[in-house]
């Protein structure tokens, strides 16, 4: 080893020489290398813009989306927590070409290294635009844009219900062109803020006021121009959703000539302008067959344009250190959840999937095994076997009666009763005892002859001894 080793020399007086002390080894848990490579990294990569495609979206029960960002042939996984996604005034899709702002992290459970998301911008098309062709897109499928569900406006209504904000100059405008040309049109005002978060609710409840007390025979929902930011109230799905359930014929009257919002796609008339449905509710009583010109922006854009700063900068504050740390560690316990709820769900369909194959096995062999069918197996062969059995009695019974025939043929051959049909005779003494000799008869003795047919008792008058006999 060379001079500028750190390890320590002993010399050995025996052999005469010096050898170097081995280098003590640091052993790392897997636990510890990797939270040490995820701190370094999120230390040295804390703060940065990446821009790619969305691919693999997926969002958790939880409220956390998950993805991939990839471009060419590399690709990031990352995650947008429940709070960020929250913020996004657009759903990020599949294809999306995006950047985001965020820090890169490491998974621990798996030592994958992520990013994750704080903020995310589509690249081309802004955020809002693309919230609001999303959310067209879904209500146009669902029929609120058809034609069929447009409500016809009164000739000559009697009386307009207005939802608006109640300082602006829309109001103004509104009520100079109806004095000016039907001043007899009663007009009534449900103010509502026309701008910021709470807007679309607002004019939701004014429009759910006048059809609740009937006090009106038409409704108009105005504001003035603005930006797509300022808009965004009226491209809201709880106002559309409103718009739609209103059993009064509403004129949507939002912003320039050339602005469109939701609210004018659901409504039963769009006016370009609110002046502009002024002049169409009071049509009839003045003929009037062109819309006027579109009015001049009346709301100051430089406090929207503060606002929208302020709402930005906001988002962007950076959290104290250990409330930072915090939320790290609570974000990662959450995809930790989701993690384990995507693999419990995998096991869980698994599983149903062997249970099922069991069922059907098990269904199979029980069909086999059915005591109907076996009944009818064991009554077809118990057929076979009575047939079979019939036959054999059948030749048994043949063969019994041939046997019979022929053990009769030969028992009468040999009976003695065939001789006596020859002519010849059996003779027996008084107890049935065959005579074969005229030893055993005395002079006197009663006999009993058989002949072929009948019988002869006859007494012995005299005895002649054969000589054999004697």
């Amino acid at each position: 080893m060379s001079s500028s080793s750190s390890a320590p020399r002993r010399a050995d007086p025996q052999l005469g020489f010096s050898f170097e002390s081995p280098v003590t080894r640091r052993i790392w848990k897997v636990g510890d290398l990797v939270s040490e490579v995820r701190v370094h990294i999120e230390r040295e990569y804390g703060d940065l813009w990446v821009e790619g495609e969305i691919s693999n979206l997926r969002s958790a029960p939880s409220g956390h989306v998950y993805f991939t960002l990839k471009d060419g042939d590399a690709q990031l996984p990352a995650v947008l927590f429940r709070r960020q996604a929250s913020l996004l005034r657009f759903k990020p899709a599949d294809g999306l070409h995006v950047l985001l702002r965020g820090k890169v992290s490491v998974y621990e459970q798996r030592g994958q290294m992520q990013l994750v998301a704080e903020f995310l911008e589509p690249v081309g098309a802004g955020s809002l635009q693309i919230a609001f062709e999303q959310l067209k897109a879904r209500l146009e499928a669902r029929g609120l844009f058809d034609a069929d569900h447009k409500k016809p406006l009164p000739t000559f209504p009697h009386c307009v219900g207005i939802v608006t904000s109640p300082t602006g100059a829309v109001i103004r405008d509104f009520l100079n062109i109806v004095n000016r040309r039907h001043s007899g049109l009663h007009v009534l005002l449900f103010p509502a803020s026309v701008q910021g978060d709470a807007a679309a609710a607002e004019v939701a409840a004014g429009i759910a006021h006048f059809n609740r007390t009937r006090e009106v025979d038409v409704i108009v929902i105005a504001r003035g121009g603005g930006s797509l930011e300022d808009l965004a109230p009226f491209n809201s799905e709880l106002l559309a959703e409103a718009i739609a359930a209103s059993e009064l014929p509403i004129i949507s009257a939002v912003g320039h000539e050339t602005d469109f919002t939701i609210a004018d796609f659901v409504a039963d008339l769009r006016a370009p302008t609110p002046s502009a449905a002024a002049e169409l509710v009071t049509a009839a009583l003045h003929n009037i067959a062109v819309r006027v010109q579109t009015l001049d922006q009346r709301l100051v854009r430089s406090c929207r344009y503060r606002l929208l700063q302020a709402t930005n900068a906001l988002a962007r504050v950076r959290v104290e250190s250990i409330l930072m740390k915090q939320m790290d560690q609570l974000r990662r316990k959450q995809q930790r959840v989701d993690d384990l709820t995507l693999r419990m769900e995998s096991r869980w369909r698994f599983r149903c999937r062997l249970l099922t194959d069991k069922l059907n096995e098990l269904s199979a062999r029980l069909a086999h095994q059915d005591v109907a069918v076996r009944t009818g197996v064991a009554r077809e062969r118990l057929d076979v076997i009575d047939a079979r059995m019939a036959r054999a009695q059948h030749e048994h019974l043949r063969a019994c009666r041939e046997r019979a025939t022929s053990l009769s043929r030969q028992l009468t051959a040999l009976s003695p009763l065939a001789v006596l049909n020859r002519g010849y005779a059996l003779v027996y003494d008084e107890n049935g005892a065959l005579i074969k000799t005229t030893l055993n008869i005395a002079d006197g003795q009663s006999i009993v002859t058989r002949l072929a047919r009948g019988r002869i008792r006859s007494r012995v008058s005299q005895v002649e001894k054969d000589s054999k006999d004697l």
